[in-house]
């Protein structure tokens, strides 16, 4: 494989795809597609619709088995090390089986909350096979909840917050009256304390299933953990995103 496209693909709609990414799928011989297991076909299948809605050349597709790892580890970082590492040997095995251009997409944008840049640098350090790689930028997660809840992420002269479900069961930091929360698996909202914090949630963002719920945190709490464990026993995988604002600007 003589380049890699990594690709940001959006939340989700294929209308989410941007001109410059849709230029370098063109570009792409042969799509790495990475499988979750059967249980998350559907993020595959919607991947092969985005191909399939802008692709206007012959093109291969790749799966790529992702290896398991473990979702509630004692050692987060050494367990994810780990897995980096086993995702790297797999990826470099199948990079080194093809010729031409390679592609990678990506949800939302590779650079927020996304491990892909640091296997393809993995394998790169490993040495073994060498290849040039660019980046193309996504629509976030992030920014389709804002537009589809109609809301401005900050406040005025305020700074946001991003970080995730784990980072926040520890509460906002000093400071910190806005944050957006990703890879929340155990709606972590639920340990702020206080009655003062609103709340904007989206699951599936920008796909048919979309559902949104804002309010005030304590009175749809119990809507959204129960409605979220509902679509995930559904679909069988779920991807959610909120934010949460104090109701007072913070000072200082």
């Amino acid at each position: 494989m003589r380049e890699l496209l990594v690709i940001g693909i959006g939340a989700g709609d294929p209308d989410q795809v941007t001109i410059q990414a849709v230029k370098a799928m063109n570009r792409a011989d042969v799509f790495f597609i990475i499988g979750k297991g059967d249980e998350k076909q559907e993020l595959v299948d919607l991947r092969t619709e985005i191909l399939a809605e802008h692709m206007l050349r012959e093109y291969r597709v790749v799966d790529i088995v992702d290896p398991p790892r473990d979702r509630t580890p004692s050692d987060y970082t050494g367990v994810v090390d780990d897995w980096h590492d086993r995702r790297a040997q797999v990826f470099e095995e199948h990079f080194t089986a093809e010729d031409g251009v390679g592609a990678i997409l990506v949800w939302g944008d590779p650079s927020l909350y996304d491990s892909t840049l640091r296997i393809v640098e993995r394998v790169l350090g490993r040495g073994n096979v060498s290849f040039e790689y660019s980046v193309i930028p996504g629509v976030t997660s992030i920014q389709s909840l804002a537009a589809q809840h109609r809301i401005v992420l900050n406040r005025i002269g305020e700074p946001v917050h991003v970080t995730t479900g784990r980072r926040l069961r520890e509460g906002l930091p000093d400071g910190v009256g806005t944050a957006v929360v990703m890879l929340d698996a155990d709606c972590s909202f639920t340990h702020l304390a206080g009655d003062d914090v609103e709340i904007w949630w989206g699951a599936y963002l920008g796909l048919p299933d979309e559902v949104l719920i804002s309010g005030n945190l304590r009175e749809v709490e119990d809507e959204i953990v129960r409605l979220r464990a509902e679509l995930r026993e559904r679909k069988g995988w779920i991807m959610d995103t909120y934010l949460v604002r104090r109701s007072a600007p913070v000072r200082g």
